[in-house]
């Protein structure tokens, strides 16, 4: 009883010490049940509900699904971990209460679709937390600071989430962390500098994120580092020399960054490095040598960089390589042979460098290659025959470089290739037959190379090839009927040859063609008519060639064809046939004999950006739908039979910048809407009926470059506006059409244009002389117009043909052949007879440059009266009967001149050449043929007048006679008197001859 007594108070202690620790303990198991309870509840229902089936009983949750419990020192169990990694979850983690589950130690979520942001209690509440792995979910906002406070964290994969903002620095406590992974997410910022601290660190990975600045220095301290992943994101500067303490370091990916200077020699003492990348960044410099030391290396990728130099013959040292990457730097020299010792490499990529020298037969050992790619360099000679060792060769690309000789009959034996890319090289010869033992082939790429002969017919074996490209060769004969074996084609290049015959119908029936160029040959007869018959072919190119017949009937309801080009054939067809193609982007069939009216239905093709069917056959108007071509920017209608007015909805067309419907029968005005046309830049309307004035609708497009107007009937002013339009550069061409008033001083402004063209017009007044200063003028045409006064000085004017000023009022100045003007010549020399005798007299010595001759009156006057009186009588009654007979007159010239051959000819002149014409009867004329000047610059019949009435009239004795003259439709001509001794200017140069005609010689 005593000791009962005495010992009461010692229980009581006890029993209070216990319920103390209770109490410290926190929530017991049932309590913990119930915060996992809640939190399902807030998920969603399905597929949660399914999953989770099991979380019903609160008094034992240890046997859930992803729950697992543990007990110390035999206490009551409690959760340690929750594992729920997969099931699809959608919910938030704020909805959890983590202070009821503060004795987790794992936290396995990944690939759910947990959202929301990552809740501060998570990290305050979880002391002794281990593992928090959240990858492959949905989680945004940024990273807690306090996340500090889980000082027990050895792994931390946050990765494949929407976490955005910066890397907490507070990172740095975490000294027990092995494991890093904040991959593909939207952080950014730095990389914080004292994630150096955490020297337990094995694996740390930040790629795909949107991480800047500097790669710490620190990060040399991580000496437990075994992967290092920082990939893609948009860090900058130099890769710090302290990465090469790194030497247990087996992953070191920088790819896709933007890096500078060069590759730190220190990484060659990453002796267990087994994989580097660097490809993508902005590195200089050579390669180090002392990579070679790397042995352990399985993969060396450097591509899409700017390194130069050389290769390191060091490189072959790594026995162990599988992959090495070079592609896209600036690396020069010849490929080492040493790469021959890299019997372990299955791809070797040195494609984009400036590599030169013959191909080293040593590459023929690697037997295990499965990819090589040397494209685009400056390697030079011939594709080694012992490529036909490397049978395991799936892909071989060779194209762009400058090898040449003929391609070896070996590569046959590469029965596993799939791709055979030589495009762009000196290849010659013939396509070798044993090609046909490549049925694994799926591309074969031969374009641009001197390869002649016809296709083989093995080819027709490859039943797997999906795309052949022979383009730019000189192969010859015709296409053989092995293409309808090629069922799985999709591609066929065959243009740029010498083909010719018809193209195959069986090219018809291969289902899966997408892309047809056959332009650029001598193909003849129709093209086949079931062309689209697989409903895929999205190009056919066949420009260039002698097609004729219809259009194949599928392509008129072909849905899927993007671009077609048929232009310069003899193709037949009624355009309106054409259904409706609402992928078309390109279509040109210019120069055939397409017939037919536009369609209105052209309105569904949306994608289209070029329709060119110029030089065809076209009737009927421009449809209005055409104004719903929203995407339209060339629209080439030129050289048809179109006609009505020209459709104001055309202005809808923003898009449109060329814009050609010349030489067709369009009449009515230009519609002020084309002036909302703000991209245009190529305008022709030319040799049309079009009139009304321009005022009001072209001047606005403001981009115009290109402006042709001609051989129309606009009249009316010339628009000052027109000035402003300061792109226009190549031309502005208003020639024959009935413009008046004087020409704009504002067109000077035009300080970028090449060529103006003014001609027959009504124009009046002078040619302005700010037009002096357009300096980049190289062409002016002002003639057949009512303009006077002094020509503009400058360097064009003095260099301008006379034509291009002929047949107006009065002009005079710097062109040569124009009159000078003086003074007497601005006031009143254009009003007296004189001024006229003398503008005639010059004009008609320079039209008669090689056929005027110098009379020797002296000499003549020794012949015989009778003589003479003779000849005149003979001369007189010559003409007198070629007066009576035009016909007669052609055919006595013709005979005479061989038909005008150049034997014949003592001169040419600005308006036509000089023949000598000694006829049957033995007399000798200078025949005078007038050329006929293209509608440009052309001679209309009252010019012709014009010269022959000053000719008549004028006599003197120091000019040669016209005897007569001739105007029909074989031509034009004048007959004068037949002078030996040359042509006045080289009479004028010689004293002697000067004298005779009582001048002196010129200076």
């Amino acid at each position: 009883m005593r000791l009962a007594m005495e010992t009461s108070p010692l229980i009581k202690l006890i029993s209070l010490t216990l319920l103390l620790a209770s109490a410290i303990a926190g929530p017991t198991l049932e309590e913990q049940a119930g915060a996992l309870l809640a939190w399902k509840a807030t998920l969603e229902t399905q597929p949660a509900q399914l999953q989770l089936q099991s979380w019903e009983n609160t008094s034992w949750p240890c046997s859930w699904h992803g729950i697992s419990c543990s007990s110390k020192h035999q206490q009551q169990p409690v959760i340690t971990g929750i594992s729920l990694r997969g099931l699809g979850l959608r919910g938030e983690l704020h909805t959890l209460n983590f202070s009821a589950l503060a004795t987790l130690t794992s936290i396995q979520l990944a690939q759910n679709q947990i959202r929301g942001s990552l809740p501060p209690s998570l990290a305050s509440s979880l002391p002794n937390l281990r593992h928090l792995m959240l990858q492959a979910n949905q989680l945004s906002g940024e990273i807690p600071s306090h996340i500090k406070h889980l000082e027990g964290l050895v792994a931390l994969d946050l990765s494949n989430n929407h976490l955005f903002g910066p890397i907490p620095s507070e990172l740095g406590y975490l000294r027990k962390l092995r494991q890093l992974d904040f991959s593909n997410n939207n952080l950014t910022g730095p990389i914080p500098r004292n994630l150096g601290n955490l020297t337990k660190l094995t694996n740390l990975s930040l790629a795909d994120n949107q991480i800047s600045g500097y790669l710490p220095p620190e990060l040399g301290y991580l000496v437990n580092l075994r992967w290092l992943v920082l990939s893609q994101n948009k860090l900058m500067g130099s890769i710090p020399a302290t990465l090469g303490r790194l030497v247990n370091l087996a992953i070191l990916y920088l790819y896709y960054n933007q890096l500078s200077g060069h590759i730190p020699q220190e990484l060659g003492y990453l002796v267990n490095l087994e994989e580097l990348d660097f490809t993508g960044n902005d590195l200089t410099g050579p390669i180090p040598r002392n990579l070679g030391n790397l042995t352990k290396l399985n993969n060396l990728f450097l591509g899409d960089n700017q390194l130069s130099g050389y290769l390191p013959p060091e490189l072959g040292y790594l026995v162990n390589l599988g992959g090495l990457h070079l592609w896209q730097n600036k690396l020069m020299g010849s490929i080492p042979a040493t790469f021959g010792s890299l019997l372990n490499l299955t791809s070797l990529y040195l494609r984009y460098n400036q590599l030169s020298g013959h191909i080293p037969r040593e590459l023929g050992s690697l037997v295990k290659l499965f990819e090589l790619e040397l494209q685009h360099n400056k390697l030079m000679g011939f594709v080694p025959d012992i490529f036909g060792n490397l049978t395991k060769l799936s892909y071989l690309y060779l194209g762009d470089n400058q090898l040449s000789r003929h391609i070896p009959r070996e590569l046959g034996y590469l029965v596993n290739m799939r791709k055979l890319d030589l495009r762009n090289n000196k290849l010659i010869g013939s396509i070798p037959a044993t090609f046909g033992s490549l049925v694994n082939l799926t591309s074969l790429v031969l374009w641009d190379n001197q390869l002649f002969g016809r296709i083989p017919p093995e080819l027709g074996y490859l039943m797997n090839l999906e795309e052949l490209g022979l383009s730019n060769n000189k192969l010859v004969g015709s296409l053989p009927d092995m293409f309808g074996n090629l069922t799985k084609l999709a591609l066929l290049h065959l243009d740029g040859n010498k083909f010719s015959g018809h193209v195959p119908g069986e090219i018809g029936t291969l289902m899966d063609l997408q892309y047809l160029q056959l332009n650029g040959n001598n193909f003849s007869g129709p093209l086949p008519p079931d062309l689209c018959a697989g409903g895929k072919l999205e190009r056919l190119t066949a420009f260039d060639n002698n097609l004729n017949g219809p259009l194949p009937s599928s392509l008129v309801h072909c849905l899927s064809l993007v671009r077609v080009r048929l232009e310069r054939n003899q193709i037949e067809g009624d355009i309106s046939e054409l259904g409706i193609h609402p992928n078309m982007v390109y279509m040109d069939m210019s120069s055939n004999k397409l017939y037919g009216q536009l369609s209105n239905h052209w309105r569904e093709w949306r994608n289209l950006t070029k329709l060119n069917i110029s030089n065809n056959n076209i009737m009927g108007n421009i449809p209005t739908s055409m104004g719903q071509l929203s995407q339209l920017k060339v629209l080439d209608l030129s050289s048809n039979k179109l006609e009505g007015e020209l459709p104001s909805k055309l202005g809808n067309v923003k898009s449109l910048f060329h814009l050609s419907l010349a030489d067709n029968l369009l009449y009515g005005s230009i519609p002020q809407e084309i002036g909302a046309l703000y991209n245009l830049e190529i305008l022709d309307l030319s040799s049309n009926n079009l009139s009304g004035s321009i005022k009001g609708s072209i001047e606005h497009c403001l981009k115009l470059r290109f402006l042709k107007l001609s051989h129309n009937n606009f009249e009316g002013n010339i628009p000052t506006e027109l000035g402003v339009v300061s792109s226009l550069q190549g031309m502005l061409d208003l020639s024959d059409n009935s413009f008046v008033g004087a020409i704009p001083s504002q067109l000077s402004g035009l300080s970028m244009l090449d060529t103006l063209n003014l001609s027959r017009n009504e124009l009046n007044s002078s040619i302005p002389a700010s037009f002096g200063s357009m300096e980049s003028l190289t062409s002016i045409d002002v003639s057949y117009n009512e303009l006077e006064g002094p020509i503009p000085e400058s360097r064009l004017f003095l260099r301008a043909p006379l034509e291009c000023f002929m047949h107006n009022k009065m002009l005079c100045g710097v062109v040569k052949g124009l009159p000078p003007c003086s003074s007497a010549t601005q006031s009143e020399g254009q009003r007296t007879p004189y001024g006229k005798i003398v503008l005639a007299t010059v004009s008609i010595l320079i039209s008669l440059v090689l056929v005027v001759a110098i009379l020797k009156f002296r000499h003549e006057r020794k012949k015989s009266k009778a003589t003479s009186t003779d000849n005149v009588t003979q001369l007189a009654s010559m003409f007198s009967v070629w007066s009576f007979d035009g016909t007669n007159v052609f055919k006595q010239i013709a005979e005479a001149t061989d038909n005008f051959s150049e034997v014949h000819c003592i001169g040419t002149g600005g308006y036509g050449s000089v023949y000598k014409a000694r006829l049957a009867t033995c007399e000798i004329f200078a025949v005078k043929k007038i050329r006929i000047i293209d509608d440009e610059y052309g001679i209309n019949e009252s010019m012709f007048n014009r010269e022959i009435g000053a000719l008549v009239q004028i006599r003197h004795r120091n000019i040669v006679k016209l005897f007569g003259y001739c105007s029909s439709s074989q031509g034009r001509f004048l007959i004068y008197e037949y002078m030996e001794r040359g042509n006045l200017a080289e009479t004028l140069r010689a004293n002697k001859r000067a004298i005779e005609l009582d001048w002196g010689k010129g200076g």
